[in-house]
């Protein structure tokens, strides 16, 4: 990787987890470093690793994203210093645990669409127009698998992972002529403070051995940002449950998510009858999507066409098919190879 000595990096929610993690990365590659937090003690221990392993130059901010005026007092630091910001990375969110309707702290929730959406737009919008002046600058955004599968028990941190996702693609369209670019991280569970401050590390999903690691994630991302990516899903079993999101049906998903939300002392029985359809479900469309990929990469031109319609409408014929949940991994594994031989043959 080519050193970038004359470059700074703004990171949010770089004290821990994946933005600690990142912040490594960066600081190795010979970026300068600013990092947001709230824990001025742990980003001034992550500053004095830094300078002690590479030399890094750290400016410390400490800020709750929480606060709605934190963005502008974080943007006004930094042009006070004289800091360009040649890569923003918006690492900084969190969850709560529990049922929307009975169980969340509304105020928790709002704070976590203020920290996970509405801070992120606020310091991309300050940012952004800078490297746009420029032509020139990277941002990175933390998404998750949850951005494109309901998420039920976190239903208000998945829609603003959702909205995330979509905010992203657009500005990057929006940006397509420049030289600035958009990327968006896109992991699942990973080994961090997430769960325990969100209130869920008695769940299943938060089990460490079915969670990724933090610098296995981080390294996905700042590969996908460097190369200009539009995106990256971090893990191999992440990407094939994004792939089936776009083939089976929301209300299958969430309850495979949800099963991962209960309680790890739960009745097993139940969870385990849908995590074993979701794997049956999982496996027939990676293997549709694989034999999709490979018809697709043979094709001629004109039948390169003919295969995106075919594929678009077996999907969309898949999805209205669905009426259980077996019936619909069946329905989704049939109709879409039907695509595949009319592909071949046709």
């Amino acid at each position: 990787m080519e050193n970038q000595t004359s470059k700074t990096v703004l990171i949010t929610g770089a004290s821990s987890g994946i933005g600690r993690e990142l912040a490594r990365l960066f600081a190795k590659d010979g970026y300068k470093l600013v990092v947001v937090g709230r824990n001025a003690k742990m980003l001034g221990q992550l500053a004095a690793t830094h300078w002690n392993q590479y030399g890094t130059e750290t400016t410390i901010i400490q800020k709750d994203l929480a606060d709605p005026n934190a963005p502008e007092e974080i943007y006004a630091e930094t042009q006070a210093k004289g800091i360009q910001i040649d890569v923003l990375v918006n690492d900084a969110g969190f969850g709560e645990y529990g049922q929307f309707a009975t169980e969340t702290d509304l105020q928790k929730e709002l704070n976590v669409v203020q920290v996970n959406a509405v801070a992120l737009v606020h310091l991309t919008k300050l940012y952004v127009k800078d490297m746009v002046n420029r032509n020139s600058g990277k941002i990175l955004m933390l998404g998750s698998e949850v951005s494109v599968i309901p998420n039920p028990m976190m239903a208000v941190y998945g829609a603003t992972k959702a909205f995330i996702k979509s905010f992203s693609e657009a500005i990057r369209n929006e940006l397509q002529d420049t030289n600035v670019t958009i990327t968006v991280l896109m992991p699942g569970a990973t080994n961090t403070n997430f769960f325990k401050t969100a209130g869920a590390d008695h769940t299943k999903g938060a089990d460490p051995a079915k969670t990724a690691n933090p610098a296995d994630v981080a390294k996905e991302g700042y590969s996908a940002l460097m190369q200009g990516k539009d995106h990256v899903v971090a893990g191999w079993m992440n990407k094939a449950r994004v792939a089936a999101a776009h083939v089976l049906p929301d209300p299958f998903l969430a309850a495979n998510v949800r099963s991962d939300m209960t309680p790890k002392d739960e009745t097993e029985d139940k969870s385990k009858e849908q995590l074993t359809q979701l794997a049956v479900g999982i496996s027939v469309v990676v293997g549709v999507i694989a034999g999709l990929y490979l018809t697709y990469r043979q094709a001629s031109p004109y039948d390169k066409l003919k295969y995106r319609y075919k594929a678009g409408k077996a999907a969309k014929s898949a999805k209205s098919a669905l009426g259980s949940v077996s019936d619909s991994v069946k329905g989704a594994y049939a109709k879409a190879k039907s695509a595949v031989d009319e592909a071949q043959f046709v």
